[in-house]
């Protein structure tokens, strides 16, 4: 781990040379300025954690008011930059306002060394809990234990996988349709790893604009852009050292995509506003329902970021593929429910559970979880039916009045039935983008990509 670096500001070059033998003594980089104005373009080309300031220079050898001013620009900067102000005499009037300014701690020349590297150490250590508070307030995700149990093959098997994984630094890519539990899952990957102890972030991809990619990713400075009026620790210093999920990964746009492949081919980025390179040390895991050889073929997707994220891709099956778990995953929610609200435990008829078998689930497992709590809230009995259940009749079943064979469907080429499906769909949904998205299997990003190329927007 690098250790702290320290800026010395003293325009005496013995006092300088003296903090820095004992600093460095103690495992410290040392940076050293003469004066506040040599200082402050030392703090902007160096990660300066701590400042050891003299309070008085040759211009005023008295009042401390050029180390005073300092200190003030350094509050008005907001760089989680400690101070431990100096002076060559005792003066209680200027160690207070020095504390007023923001200055930590207060230390008499001629020092000994056993007492500053007491005061550096002590500092070092608040300034670095005010950081860790900072990431937890805007820490977006916990990370919840489940205890359910998969009983598929296909699920035991792809677990084997993970476990295999898991423990290693590799990045992963989640693939799997809508709803069939991707976050889930990469919050069960950190929680097997070395670095379950850390944090874990997930970003979802899809909701980050263009024009705020750099500084939700990589953070910005205080008056880096117009609305930047406080600091703000980006999504990969948040997750330092822990696991960074990013969620819905083909929906960054094509140009910030090199950004991200820069951070993982060489760890490298700058907060937005500072030259300062920072250097990057998580687990990345990356999800996306996206066909990435379309994207690929459609210069949507960068191929080489592609290949960065896929170093090991493990697919979800999607919940019909995977009956064994529909009951159980029933009843979990069910329970779940049922705590949260507190309701009494529902049981499933044999009927319900035939039905919820049978269903074809398009939305998955998100699906499943939504008409299970949907179900408990409404129902009026101890045991839930086929008609409390409430499930939308499936388009090819006998029952349903739509229902048509291959033999009366019309020929024509996929382009034409591809138009004519959306059409169909945005019909359904009353031109609703989303909601017809969701009907035909697409995220929302694919179909805006297919109405424009049909000239099918909605009027």
């Amino acid at each position: 781990m690098t250790s702290a670096c320290i800026l010395v500001v003293d325009d005496r070059v013995d006092i300088r040379l003296s903090a820095r033998f004992a600093l460095e003594d103690c495992g410290y980089q040392v940076v050293e300025a003469d004066n506040p104005l040599q200082a402050q373009a030392q703090i902007k080309a160096h990660a300066i954690q701590l400042v050891l300031l003299d309070m008085n220079y040759s211009r005023d050898t008295t009042s401390g008011k050029e180390g005073l001013d300092l200190l003030a620009w350094l509050q008005k900067q907001e760089l989680n930059i400690t101070a431990v102000a100096m002076t060559a005499w005792s003066n209680v009037e200027l160690a207070v306002k020095a504390m007023q300014l923001g200055a930590g701690d207060f230390i008499e020349k001629p020092w000994k060394n056993q007492r500053l590297a007491q005061v550096v150490s002590q500092q070092l250590k608040i300034s670095g809990l005010k950081k860790q508070n900072q990431k937890l307030n805007q820490r977006l995700e916990i990370v919840p234990k489940t205890g359910f149990q998969w009983r598929s093959p296909c699920m035991v098997e792809l677990y084997q996988k993970i476990e295999k994984v898991a423990a290693t630094q590799v990045t992963i890519l989640l693939t799997g349709e809508n709803g069939t539990g991707k976050s889930e899952l990469a919050k069960h990957i950190h929680t097997c790893s070395q670095v379950h102890d850390e944090a874990f972030i997930a970003v979802n991809m899809g909701a980050i604009s263009e024009s705020l990619f750099e500084s939700e990713m990589f953070g910005h400075t205080k008056g880096a852009f117009t609305d930047a009026k406080n600091n703000r620790i980006g999504r990969f210093e948040l997750a330092q050292s822990g696991t960074l999920f990013l969620d819905e990964i083909a929906n960054i746009p094509l140009s910030q995509q090199s950004k991200l492949l820069r951070v993982l081919e060489c760890g490298e980025y700058e907060v937005l506003g500072s030259s300062q390179t920072q250097l990057s040390q998580v687990r990345l895991i990356s999800a996306s329902n996206g066909n990435f050889e379309q994207l690929i073929n459609d210069s949507l997707f960068r191929e080489d970021l592609y290949y960065r994220l896929n170093l090991m891709q493990l697919h979800i099956p999607a919940l019909r593929e995977r009956t064994l778990d529909i009951i159980p995953l029933a009843e979990y929610f069910i329970d779940l429910y049922a705590k949260k609200y507190n309701q009494d435990i529902l049981t499933l008829t044999l009927d319900a559970k035939e039905a919820l078998t049978r269903y074809h689930w398009p939305g998955n497992i998100r699906e499943l979880s939504h008409l299970m709590e949907r179900a408990l809230l409404l129902s009026n009995n101890l045991a839930l039916n086929v008609e409390n259940l409430g499930l939308p009749l499936k388009a090819d079943t006998p029952s349903s009045s739509t229902t048509k064979t291959t033999e009366d469907l019309p020929l024509m080429t996929l382009e034409a039935a591809e138009k004519k499906l959306i059409q169909q769909a945005l019909a359904q949904e009353s031109q609703n983008v989303a909601k017809a998205a969701k009907l035909l299997g697409l995220t929302k990003s694919s179909l805006y990509r297919r109405l424009e190329k049909h000239d099918l927007f909605p009027k």
